[in-house]
């Protein structure tokens, strides 16, 4: 791609950017959200908005070959695939029907013979249950081919997503765009192996990511963008993650751990704000087998584990999303966990790890997504029945302001927003609820570095100054160590232990693994 230059509306989104991926080479791209990386995937795509907005400036090179695509199909015929942030997968569908979707073997029949109709022939499920096997083995995924996605935990859709683009024929360059964001470690390494092994393939992949460790581990060359600007192309040895974040940010950023975390007689003296006795949560790939634990006023507590393993079904269930049995007191009540409604009157609020399916109105507004919850529940925001409309953009334009969103204006539609951006709607929208528990599944998914700092931080600032007790869900353990005061592991399903975030590496290990009181009961003999 050479001088790349795109304008919407009158404003420059790309200012010149320049970028060269070679067979077998594992290129990566990164910038702060709205730097305008996926602004440049769609004109390599030959997406329908970029054409629709007037084209783009520079030149688009395939194979030596100019390319001037007019859709996303044309340029998967030249043997460029793209795996998408967020899943595009048929639930319905099995997996490998959604690995073969479109591309499906047939085989005749006396009906398609007779008739001479090769849309009457039957499907050869056989053939594209072995291929999609294959396709799923060089990911590494251990799990059947015939299973319903509709069953699968999110970590395990977005591998999927990738079997479905190397199944394809005449593959030459890969687009990953996020695809570890929702994975655990173990599940991210593996990916990470399996992209090696498609770029030693000859198979070119280009990597947009925000995990910058991942782009020290796997890449070859690094482009950064910076607020449409190409601010630099060079090799993934020359550099390292904090010269790279700074490059995104045009300032140094770095996570480092809360220094104000509680010890544990500290965490122990706290009153308890929700008892959890019992709870049992039937989250298709996340069920939770019946979990106990009490949560203290005032704390950061992390929930952790494998995908598939019930963390996500905690909260889920907790908020009334999925079926749940057990019994939860808040504040010593008893909470109705069937009944959503009743769970956000009392002052819980809820981030989904699920942006686009559970946290937002997608076709809304930024404004109208975070003042909805709250407008219903408490009935804020209004004025003689109607909606105080100058109150609600006054508020929006607070939490833009406070959580660094980047958009045109309030009035922007939450579609158009990148995904890292689009979280950030979600946290306002629970923030405005004025919770005094706050749950947060997987707050920092699709978000640059320096937004996940200003995330982290906000989180860590609710509980320490304004007394907000806050679960934050998380396939980021290092983050999670980072900030919370207590980590609880969840591992098939049942609670495994509760650590402090300044345990062992080893002792994290087992807890995930559900191997940790088997290894102590062995240690103790």
């Amino acid at each position: 791609m050479k001088d790349i230059q795109k304008e919407y509306y009158g404003n420059r989104v790309l200012k010149g950017v320049n970028l060269n991926i070679k067979p077998g080479e594992i290129h990566a791209i990164v910038g702060e959200n709205g730097a305008g990386k996926s602004t440049l995937m769609n004109i390599l795509f030959g997406m329908r908005v970029i054409h629709d907005t007037g084209g783009f400036e520079g030149e688009v090179v395939i194979d030596g070959e100019t390319v001037v695509a007019k859709s996303s199909e044309e340029v998967m015929q030249l043997g460029v695939g793209m795996v998408h942030q967020e899943f595009m997968l048929i639930p319905d569908f099995t997996i490998a029907e959604n690995i073969k979707l479109n591309r499906e073997i047939t085989t005749e029949n006396i009906v398609s013979k007779t008739f001479k109709r090769e849309n009457l022939e039957f499907l050869d499920r056989k053939q594209m249950n072995a291929e999609a096997k294959i396709a799923l083995d060089t990911l590494g995924m251990d799990i059947k081919e015939t299973t319903k996605v509709a069953m699968l935990p999110i970590g395990h859709m977005q591998f999927i997503e990738i079997a479905r683009e190397i199944d394809k024929l005449g593959i030459k360059l890969l687009v990953f765009d996020e695809p570890t964001a929702v994975l655990t470690e173990s599940e991210a390494d593996n990916l990470l192996k399996a992209m090696k092994n498609l770029a030693d393939k000859g198979i070119g992949i280009l990597f947009i990511t925000h995990r910058l460790d991942e782009v020290k581990a796997v890449t070859d060359n690094i482009t950064i963008i910076r607020d449409g600007e190409h601010i630099k192309t060079v090799p993934t040895s020359e550099v390292s993650v904090e010269e790279i974040a700074g490059l995104m940010v045009g300032r140094q950023i770095s996570i480092e751990q809360n220094e104000d975390m509680m010890s544990e007689a500290e965490i122990d003296a706290l009153e308890t704000i929700l008892e959890v006795r019992n709870l049992k949560v039937n989250m298709p790939g996340e069920e939770v087998k019946g979990i106990d634990f009490d949560i203290k006023r005032g704390e950061i507590l992390g929930i952790a584990g494998l995908a598939g393993h019930g963390k996500i079904g905690v909260a889920n269930g907790i908020m009334g999303l999925y079926k749940a049995s057990g019994q939860v007191k808040y504040n010593g009540q008893p909470l109705d966990i069937s009944n959503t409604k009743v769970t956000l009157s009392n002052d819980i609020a809820f981030v989904s790890e699920d942006r686009k399916g559970v946290g937002l109105l997608l076709d809304g507004s930024i404004e109208d997504n975070i003042m909805i919850t709250t407008m219903q529940v408490k009935r804020q925001f209004l004025s003689g029945g109607l909606i105080n409309k100058a109150l609600v953009r006054k508020h929006a334009n607070d939490m833009i302001k406070q959580l660094d969103i980047r958009c045109t204006g309030s009035k922007q539609p939450t579609r158009r927003l990148s995904g890292g951006n689009q979280q950030k709607v979600c946290l306002a929208r629970a923030l405005t609820q004025a919770p005094k528990l706050l749950f947060v599944s997987e707050p920092t998914r699709g978000i640059d570095i320096g937004a996940k700092k200003l995330v982290l931080d906000y989180l860590t600032k609710l509980a320490k100054e304004d007394n907000v007790t806050v679960v934050v869900t998380s396939s980021e353990l290092a983050e999670l160590r980072s900030v919370c005061d207590r980590i609880a592991i969840v591992a098939e399903g049942r609670l495994e232990g509760i650590l402090m975030p300044s345990a062992e590496d080893v002792e994290f290990g087992l807890m995930m693994s559900g191997e940790y009181h088997k290894y102590m009961k062995k240690e103790a003999n």
